[in-house]
């Protein structure tokens, strides 16, 4: 079990039947690397730090070093996107829920907000005392 060897909680492992539909969808590995180094970091540990991150909101920077380095982490997350892995696993999931379920497709829904980053960065931000008009004239206006 993956909780083992990483200490976080077991709520995050993928469980196997899962897994074994996602093995599917993965692209094979990339070219080996003609240079020594690190082996690549296994691709079920790699699944679940990126779920881990979608699921707890988390930055990349603050993903547990026991589920493996953010960087590599963020790297197979990024090869995967661009080859399409979650959009085959969103696809896949739709056909699913679609067969027990059943989806009323002529009906859909949307939700989504957006809204104005605060502060708006340094045009928008309250200068301090120090960096005031006022505090300015007063000290170097008057020395002329």
């Amino acid at each position: 079990m993956i909780s083992e060897i990483t200490g976080v909680n077991s709520l995050y492992e993928i469980p196997d039947v899962l897994w074994d539909k996602i093995v599917a969808l993965l692209p094979p590995p990339t070219k080996k690397k003609k240079k020594a180094g690190r082996p690549r970091m296994n691709d079920r540990k790699a699944m679940s730090a990126i779920f881990y991150v979608l699921r707890t909101g988390c930055q990349w920077n603050a993903l547990p070093r026991s589920l493996g380095a953010s960087s590599t982490v963020h790297d197979r997350f990024q090869e995967w996107r661009k080859a399409g892995v979650f959009k085959r696993m969103w696809i896949d999931g739709l056909s699913v829920y679609d067969k027990k379920i059943g989806i009323d497709w002529k009906w859909q829904a949307m939700d989504g907000i957006i809204t104005k980053a605060p502060l708006g960065g340094k045009r928008y931000r309250p200068k301090s005392n120090r960096q005031s008009k006022v505090w300015y004239q007063a000290k170097y206006v008057s020395r002329r």
